[in-house]
């Protein structure tokens, strides 16, 4: 199974980014986790992600704030699917790195999910890699299944309730 790497911009993105790694080990996904900057260390950047497929890995997650480049930094040195995680704080409260992760230019392409929206950006890197993995794919539709329950079992609460 291709590996997934998470790339933080910052270790004060780490309360939020390792409920993405939570949800990588709940599929049984290998990944690794790194702290890398588009700024302050964009050689190691830009050499973590041109190697990054010969290394083994099949999607990259990225998480940054205010002004986001990390994801596009590494989009634009990879052709392996880039899911970008705008971290809400700063000025702007997210807005900017909402707006700089998903105005990419044509071409170099950035899947961007929620503020603060690690958790989907696990599960969207495992879409990614299940395209060619049946063992993922159902361990997906199971969970998919579970949500359903979960949700199932809510409304006869509410509704025994009312």
């Amino acid at each position: 199974m291709k590996k997934v790497a998470v790339i933080m911009g910052s270790d004060s993105d780490w309360p939020v980014v390792k409920a993405a790694c939570t949800q990588l080990k709940e599929f049984g996904i290998p990944f690794e986790a790194h702290i890398l900057s588009a700024h302050r260390t964009p050689v190691e950047a830009a050499a973590f992600a041109k190697s990054a497929r010969e290394n083994g890995f099949g999607a990259i997650i990225c998480a940054a704030g205010m002004a986001a480049h990390l994801a596009g930094a590494f989009a634009a040195n990879t052709t392996l699917p880039i899911i970008g995680i705008p971290m809400k704080g700063g000025a702007m409260d997210g807005l900017d790195a909402l707006l700089a992760t998903v105005q990419m230019p044509s071409g170099i392409p950035v899947a961007t999910v929620a503020l603060n929206g690690a958790k989907n950006a696990a599960v969207l890197a495992a879409q990614i890699l299940a395209v060619s993995d049946v063992d993922l794919a159902a361990k997906l539709d199971a969970a998919r299944i579970s949500m359903a329950k979960q949700i199932a079992e809510k409304e006869a609460a509410l509704q025994a309730e009312l």
